[in-house]
């Protein structure tokens, strides 16, 4: 069956420092052959024909995006982000509603360290999704067994890993549900650590859609290095 791929706003949140990568910057500008991670994780939205524009949500004391090639790119706004993803991507929402975007319009937000995407990933969410009346995300099923432990560090049960999925970006979903969404679990202070979880704490059930594995987010050394091996660069 073919699916029509519909147009899109995209947002990265980006004003994170990645701590755990124990580096000299934020991860996000790490070099990955030849470009930063950030600027792969960039680029299968500038290359879409369907992309209507994209925000960029960034640290507001950030010296390292403005040395970047693409920060002069017209179809790339730059917003304050701020202390945790849900109010970084709020802002952007609320940028995209201050400059003429529609509620119904979808929006994916993709994680600024997750360089990987696939274009056919990317199409393949866009159409499957592109009538859903709630939306949803790239995922991959769990492969490994799961354990549940204790609060000693020890198992307390064996997960039914065929329940499970591991949750990547992008994540798509209709402005206006996603900017109510979010606003209204800042305001009643629910954590929420992706797009997703806000849907759902809104009362609606995102789909999931099989992605690529190697879609990784970049949070530690070790994922770097195996990116980098991937693309042959065993010296870098």
């Amino acid at each position: 069956m073919t699916h029509s791929i519909p147009a899109f706003w995209a947002v990265i949140p980006a004003a994170g420092v990645g701590a755990r990568m124990a580096a000299d910057r934020p991860k996000q500008y790490l070099k990955l052959g030849g470009l930063t991670i950030l600027e792969h994780s960039l680029l299968c939205f500038l290359d879409h024909p369907g992309l209507k524009g994209l925000v960029i949500s960034l640290a507001v004391d950030d010296p390292y995006w403005p040395t970047l090639p693409c920060a002069l790119d017209s179809r790339i706004q730059r917003v304050d982000g701020g202390k945790e993803r849900a109010d970084s991507v709020l802002n952007a929402l609320l940028h995209l509603h201050a400059n003429g975007a529609d509620d119904n319009d979808w929006v994916l937000v993709h994680d600024a360290a997750r360089p990987n995407l696939a274009r056919s990933d990317l199409d393949h969410l866009l159409g499957e999704l592109a009538h859903d009346p709630v939306g949803g995300l790239l995922a991959v099923p769990a492969k490994d067994t799961l354990k549940r432990a204790d609060g000693n560090g020890r198992v307390s049960e064996t997960v039914d890993r065929s329940l499970i999925w591991q949750a990547y970006t992008p994540q798509m979903f209709r402005l206006g549900a996603l900017h109510r969404a979010l606003a209204d679990s800042l305001v009643s202070n629910v954590s929420v650590t992706d797009e997703a979880s806000a849907i759902e704490w809104s009362g609606q059930a995102p789909r999931l859609i099989e992605g690529r594995a190697d879609n990784i987010k970049v949070t530690r050394p070790e994922d770097l290095e195996w990116l980098r091996q991937r693309r042959g660069e065993f010296n870098r």
